[in-house]
This record gives C-alpha cells, sequence and structure tokens, in this order.
C-alpha cells in the first residue's frame, strides 16, 4: 500500500512540475530522488526489472522523442523525464542494497 502512495506522488509531483514553471530551483528534482529511493527500498521488485524499465524511461526522456508531438509533446517529455530521475534513484537503492546483502556474506 505504501508503495502506490509513493508512485501516486511521484507521478502527481512529475506532472505538476511539468505544468508549473515556478517551482523553487531544485527541490523537485530532490523530492524525486528522496521518494524514488524509498520506493525501491520498500518495493520487493525484481531489481533485474526495475534496471529494465529505468533505462528504457531514461533513454525516452533522454532523446526527447515525446517532444514530436504537437502541444503536449513538451510537457509530456518533462513527465517522463521526472519519472526517469526516481526511477534511477531506486536503481542506486538496489545496488546499495545487493552491496550490503554481499558484504553480510
Amino acid at each position: 500500500m505504501a508503495t502506490r502512495v509513493i508512485s501516486g506522488l511521484v507521478l502527481l509531483l512529475a506532472v505538476v512540475a511539468a505544468f508549473v514553471p515556478d517551482l523553487p530551483e531544485g527541490i523537485v528534482p530532490l523530492l524525486l530522488v528522496v521518494l524514488g529511493l524509498v520506493h525501491a527500498a520498500m518495493s520487493g521488485e525484481d531489481a533485474s526489472s526495475l534496471l529494465v524499465v529505468a533505462i528504457a524511461v531514461g533513454a525516452a526522456a533522454g532523446s526527447g522523442v515525446l517532444n514530436n508531438i504537437p502541444a503536449i509533446g513538451g510537457y509530456l517529455n518533462s513527465i517522463v523525464g521526472s519519472l526517469s530521475t526516481a526511477l534511477y534513484a531506486g536503481v542506486v537503492t538496489v545496488l546499495g542494497m545487493r552491496v550490503l546483502n554481499e558484504l553480510k556474506g
């Protein structure tokens, strides 16, 4: 249940950040990273599937392919870019958890 709430918050924050340009500088990426870290730590997702989704979303955001859609493409690209920030933070969490598990033995 908590992971659903965090996912909803990430999506809401990404949409708000896309449509409200006057948000304080740096607060949105910070919140997205924190939410991504917490979500990955709490969810029981397979690490490989998280990595594949993060790479795919990050590639779509980085290429700016959604900018080709007239009128709404820029907004969609901004939303996907924000989602990729949270996903990449989740990948870092999975990496940290794996390293800790290896050190524990």
